[in-house]
């Protein structure tokens, strides 16, 4: 049994046979045979064993024909690991005395060994691993097949392992038969962890190194509340987990009683809670746990998968159908937000020989270099406002010279509708994301010209901290409780009231439990979660009462380090919800 420590970025428990992505091009379908079969599988082995060497041998020759014997002694190499007789006496032992399957027995023996060379930090023996890697793939494929399996076509149940999850591979997912998923790399508000919360299944990121030592087949336990991959777990652990399973979903039928029960603190004042989505097929769960609305509908989805941008009617098709869901209740459509780690295909010219993406073109700024793109969106969005409470909100604003550009198109485009006769609603709100330093540095003067602010903590926290959000070696300095974004959330809040505007905040910060107290506290009517946390949120908030959270944000505001502030929202969310602190 091993246990790798990570982020926890989607809460609950996943058991299941591990699917290694991309590491695993074929899925081992079974661990175990039958007793009566055993003599059958090692016969296949065998045969399998076989054929690899041929396979060897035909590549050995060719080597030998077009580039010469030196090259060709790689593959000899190969043939003499396949055929050592110590390494298929393992093998075939495991399938012997323990019943596996030879996929499952070839595979676990071969990247044992792998991980083992890995390990002897020698730079010339680690790089034999990745033969043994090459073999592992040659055996499967002679056991198995040409039957690849992508994430897309799963038909049993797994739990997903990955380096990393693209969006489109995430987009793909069916929860039928993606019980979890794992990530070497990643961090809480990565985009792929973003949508982990969108698809309602436990995931933990930023795991590190640790592909190369799980076999595919093999038993794994994702804790996404804990932040913990178990390996090849023993049944003491596994039974003990099964039952932590069990009373989460008992808890989280438990919190279904709060879903249409109105946000209210003690003392009757309503927060406003909405949801998050990624996709229209969000909505449901939305409707289900009673948000009040869509606070940020982001609308990368629909670049993404596509050889081309969207078509005007693509925008337009996916906002009216959320727009059914939400006819009286405000829909606040982003506009495009690509960059940094969301880059399509189709797109990728545009994004060539950009250093930083994370400070270079991106969000608003390529839309505004791409009007076409931009107005085709805004054209969609305005005639979607006419189905209902449309509000457009822009990305990733850093100057009131961007801003007044974008409120200048979204004219332009308004007259270009109204001259040409299309239905289509004018006094739509018209708001900005507020994710760095200087868009709440200058909150002031942005409120003169916006009808609202949400405030994007993911970025503002990056910006703001010069933290990669998504690299694992510092995710420990990325944190929602540092002093300098609470002073920056407190300024932006009180130039809301000041301009009489509304906040939102719809980053991650606002889904964690244990900083609702302190944004109620700070003054916030509204907040934008993810679907799911809706209950929990609701919970925490008739928990309290306004001068309780007001003091609780005056304290958490004292401290002058992120660590501290985070251990006493955490203490003060015990005393208020003993059942929702880990």
């Amino acid at each position: 049994m091993e246990t790798r420590r990570g982020i926890a970025v989607a809460p609950g428990v996943a058991i299941g046979s591990a699917f290694v992505l991309g590491a695993e091009n074929f899925r081992i379908p079974q661990r175990f045979v039958k007793v009566d079969v055993v003599e059958t599988e090692l016969a296949r082995f065998r045969a399998a064993i076989t054929a690899v060497c041929e396979e060897i041998e035909q590549n050995e020759k060719l080597a030998t024909e077009r580039l010469g014997k030196q090259y060709a002694a790689i593959f000899s190499a190969h043939r003499m690991m396949i055929q050592d007789p110590k390494l298929t006496q393992e093998i075939e032992d495991l399938i012997r005395n323990k019943c596996y399957s030879p996929e499952f027995a070839a595979s676990r023996v071969l990247r044992q060994y792998a991980k083992t060379i890995q390990n002897l930090g020698d730079n010339y023996l680690s790089e034999r691993a990745v033969d043994l890697h090459d073999l592992e793939k040659r055996l499967l494929k002679q056991l198995l097949g040409e039957r690849h399996e992508e994430l897309a076509n799963l038909t049993q149940p797994v739990v997903v392992l990955a380096n990393n999850l693209t969006p489109s591979e995430t987009a793909s997912i069916d929860t039928k038969f993606v019980l979890g998923f794992a990530t070497e790399v990643g961090g809480r508000t990565s985009h792929t962890a973003i949508l982990a919360g969108a698809l309602e299944i436990p995931a933990v990121v930023g795991l590190g190194n640790f592909l190369s030592g799980v076999t595919g087949g093999e038993m794994v336990v994702i804790d996404g509340t804990l932040g913990a991959v178990i390996i090849d777990p023993d049944e003491e652990t596994l039974s003990r987990y099964r039952d932590t399973a069990a009373k989460f979903r008992t808890t989280s039928v438990e919190r279904e009683s709060l879903t249409q029960v109105r946000p209210e603190t003690r003392d009757g004042v309503h927060i406003r809670l909405a949801g998050n989505i990624e996709f229209p097929e969000e909505i449901e769960h939305c409707t289900h746990r009673g948000a009040e609305g869509i606070g940020l509908y982001r609308t990368e989805f629909l670049y993404l998968g596509r050889d081309r941008p969207p078509s005007e009617e693509d925008h337009y098709q996916a906002y009216a159908r959320v727009m059914a869901a939400f006819p009286d209740r405000p829909v606040v459509i982003r506009t495009l937000d690509l960059g940094a780690d969301k880059v399509p295909e189709m797109m990728q010219s545009i994004f060539q020989g950009t250093a930083n993406p994370a400070l270079g073109l991106r969000s608003l700024r390529i839309s505004l270099q791409n009007l076409g793109l931009f107005k085709t969106q805004l054209r969609a969005i305005l005639r979607a406002a006419a189905l209902g409470d449309v509000w457009v909100m822009f990305p990733l604003v850093s100057s009131l010279l961007e801003l007044r550009q974008a409120r200048m198109i979204l004219g332009d485009v308004m007259d270009d509708l109204d001259e040409h006769g299309v239905p289509f609603r004018r006094d739509l709100k018209v708001g900005m994301m507020v994710e760095v330093p200087s868009a709440a540095l200058m909150a002031d003067e942005f409120a003169r010209e916006v009808d609202f602010f949400s405030v994007g903590t993911n970025d503002l926290i990056q910006y703001t901290l010069a933290v990669d959000r998504a690299d694992p070696a510092v995710a420990n300095l990325y944190s929602s409780a540092d002093p300098s974004i609470l002073r920056l959330i407190r300024r932006v809040v009180e130039a809301g009231q000041r301009y009489n505007i509304p906040v939102n905040v719809c980053g991650q910060m606002s889904s964690d439990p244990i900083y609702t107290p302190l944004l109620v506290g700070m003054g916030l009517r509204q907040l934008s979660v993810t679907p799911q946390v809706i209950p929990e949120i609701k919970q925490v908030i008739r928990s309290l009462t306004i001068p309780q959270a007001q003091d609780i944000a005056k304290h958490a505001e004292g401290f002058d380090v992120a660590r501290d502030v985070e251990a006493y929202l955490r203490g003060e969310l015990k005393k208020l919800c003993p059942d929702i602190v880990v």
